[in-house]
Order: C-alpha cells, then structure tokens, then sequence
C-alpha cells in the first residue's frame, strides 16, 4: 500500500521550547488516522508542518513520495482547521460562495465562477447532505451544518488527503455522530485518505483505522484494544484528553 504522508525524526521548537523530538510515522492510501493528545502536545503543530505552514527544525516530511519542500500539489491536500467558519459567519457569503471560493485556482484572480464551477460546488454540497442550504447565508447556519460546509469546500478540490483539526468543537453529540459517519463513509467509498485531531477518542475509535498518540514530545501508535481497554477502565465515560 502506497504511503501518502511520511514523517522521519521530525523534530520542532517554538524558540527554546521544544514541542516534540525525533517523531516519526507514516501514514498509507486509505488510513483513517485519529492525532489524539493533551493540549500543548503538539497535534495541530504537526498539521501545520504536514502543510508547509511551519519549518521544522530537524527531520523531514514527504508527501506522496515527495519531499515536502519540493512538493507544490496542494490541491492533493484538503484542511479543515480549528476555528472552521466561526470568523466569517458574519460575512455575507452562501454556503456555495464559501465553497466555490476554494476553486480559486481553477477560476483566477478577480474573476467569477462559471457555470461548471457552480456545477462543482452544488455536488460538493450534495457529497455533505448540504445541497438544500447551498443559498443560505453562513451566519444562518448550525455549528454542524457549517462544518458540512467546510467538509464540502475541501471535497470541491478532490484531494487525496483530507487534515481536519478537532472538527467537531462546539458540535452537539448527535452532530458528532454524524459527522463521524459522514467521513468514514469518504474513507470506506472512495479511500480518501484522513488524519484527524480529536480529544474524544471514544466516539472517533469506532470509526478510524488508527490511532496515534502525541504525549510529552513523542508519538507512538495505540491499538484499538488498549484504546478498548482504557475505556473499559473508565466505565465507558469518555476519554477527554485535555
């Protein structure tokens, strides 16, 4: 199986502060991978890396075979951050503007999209069960309808890789559910690859493939029967790793 992400004695600091050291992983075509650790552990910086958005301080990162300095096909790799919408839901775009805007590269600079752009943005919605709301404004929006949204502006691209930092903060439990299905329903149909930051690591085991742990500036992988078993210890209460 052809590995997508490669990372190899990665190591990175903020200033003297160093964050992890000499962590290495790979991640393979059609993983559903969950990133899990305490806060300050360094889950959303090696997102950040896996973009280019940081320079690492020793180690290096390849994306599809390809060293991460040399690689220039973003379009590959789709992101999904923290914050999602929650800084535009007071700008007056629809879902399918906040959708088409992605297509930017295929579009061009101060330009409007065309009717296979709407075309593409309008199956993109449908992909997240979206495509009733495509002329809604964002800011009229559920928190989990506006991460259907953002689920929907990284699949217009058709990546290979989708990265997704806490997708479901501030999400109500039945929304979590769903959009926990949603993704492994990508995964299963048409092996897009995932890596997830999660702190709920009970509701997201029953859906990736695996599990990595970032703890005290190391990486190692848990198997889903330790995961198991430290929820068995908890009474079936939910791992929140703070």
């Amino acid at each position: 199986m052809s590995k997508t992400i490669e990372v190899e004695d990665l190591s990175f600091s903020y200033g003297n502060e160093p964050v992890f050291t000499q962590i290495s992983f790979s991640v393979h075509k059609g993983d559903f991978v969950a990133v899990i650790g305490s806060n300050g552990a360094g889950k959303s910086t090696l997102l950040r890396l896996i973009l280019g958005e940081l320079t690492p301080s020793g180690g290096k990162i390849r994306l599809f075979d390809q060293d991460i300095r040399q690689f220039e096909n973003w379009p590959k790799i789709g992101y999904v951050p923290q914050a999602g919408l929650q800084s535009s839901v007071n700008f007056p775009a629809t879902a399918e503007e906040i959708v088409a805007a992605n297509l930017f590269s295929q579009i061009g600079l101060f330009r409007f999209p065309q009717k296979e752009h709407r075309e593409k943005s309008r199956s993109a919605l449908e992909l997240v069960g979206m495509e009733a709301y495509s002329k809604r404004l964002i800011g009229e929006l559920s928190g989990g309808q506006q991460q259907r949204i953002m689920l929907a502006r990284v699949l217009v691209n058709d990546p290979e890789i989708m990265l997704l930092d806490e997708p479901t903060t501030g999400v109500d439990a039945r929304t979590v559910q769903s959009l926990y299905e949603l993704l492994a329903q990508f995964n299963r149909d048409t092996g897009l690859t995932i890596v997830m930051v999660t702190h709920d690591i009970s509701r997201a085991a029953n859906y990736v493939s695996r599990i990595l742990c970032l703890e005290e500036g190391s990486l190692v992988e848990l198997s889903k029967a330790q995961v198991e078993s430290e929820l068995s210890h908890r009474h079936k209460h939910p791992i929140k790793i703070n």
